[in-house]
């Protein structure tokens, strides 16, 4: 009789790489046990959370080094200012013009230096009126003005530049400006009531000046027809102002 022999069950190769596991009921699984969704979606979300966290702590570390940044430099222009008013002390106004111009460099960029920029301008035109130089004390107090429209001190300031110009009008605008912002200004209202007569004196002379130019170009056109203008009589409506032309031989 031929015994047949049972082949030995295969053992596990040593170098293999398969784990045995046990899961939570204790049976046995063979490979390498895998998280469940949820545990991936909660290791995610840790993961998530955990760069949110740091972009937030970034972008507040670089808002903090900005808003350093910006204090520094609005101490600088601050402190340019500062030299700029004791060098008009002094009466060196164009040594001061330096020292605001730089203020106002340092403070360009700055959201929070409208202030110091509208004062900085103001005192620009300060120092060009003490020069002479009235339409350049007119562009600073503008500059000024738009930064702050309610800027009194420039207000005063753009309507003596606009005076001493002659530019009566627009002076009066200025002053009445500060009438509506402060009532109780006396200068503005005593500098009104003197301008409106030179004002309205200066319109006059204005037109009649415009009219003196109409007829000398009138007189060359019209004495090749062996007119003048002095056949023409302009008469002014004293309801209205305005001016009609009547012909007379």
């Amino acid at each position: 009789m031929v015994l047949i022999e049972q082949a030995p069950s295969e053992e596990p190769k040593p170098n293999s790489k398969t784990t045995t596991l046990k899961d939570s009921s204790g049976d046995v699984s063979d490979g390498y046990e895998t998280a469940s969704d949820t545990e991936l979606n909660e290791t995610e979300n840790r993961s998530n959370t955990i760069n949110t966290a740091s972009s937030s702590s970034n972008t507040d570390l670089k808002e903090e080094n900005q808003e350093q940044l910006n204090q520094k430099a609005l101490a600088q222009a601050n402190d340019a200012k500062v030299d700029g008013n004791t060098l008009f002390k002094d009466g060196l106004y164009e040594e001061a013009l330096s020292k605001y111009e730089l203020a106002l460099q340092v403070a360009a960029d700055i959201p929070s230096s409208t202030e110091i920029r509208s004062i900085c301008h103001a005192n620009r035109a300060a120092c060009f009126s003490k020069l002479g130089k009235h339409d350049e004390t007119i562009k600073e107090c503008t500059k000024a003005l738009e930064l702050n429209p309610t800027y009194i001190k420039a207000l005063v300031r753009r309507a003596e530049a606009h005076e001493k110009l002659e530019h009566y009008d627009e002076a009066i605008t200025d002053m009445t400006k500060i009438l509506e912002l402060e009532p109780s200004h006396d200068q503005a209202r005593r500098t009104v009531i003197r301008l409106k007569p030179l004002a309205d004196e200066k319109r006059e002379k204005m037109k009649e000046e415009m009219i003196g130019k109409l007829k000398e170009m009138g007189n060359s056109i019209l004495g090749r027809f062996g007119m003048s203008v002095d056949n023409f009589k302009t008469v002014k409506d004293p309801n209205t102002g305005s001016y009609s032309v009547q012909f007379q031989k």
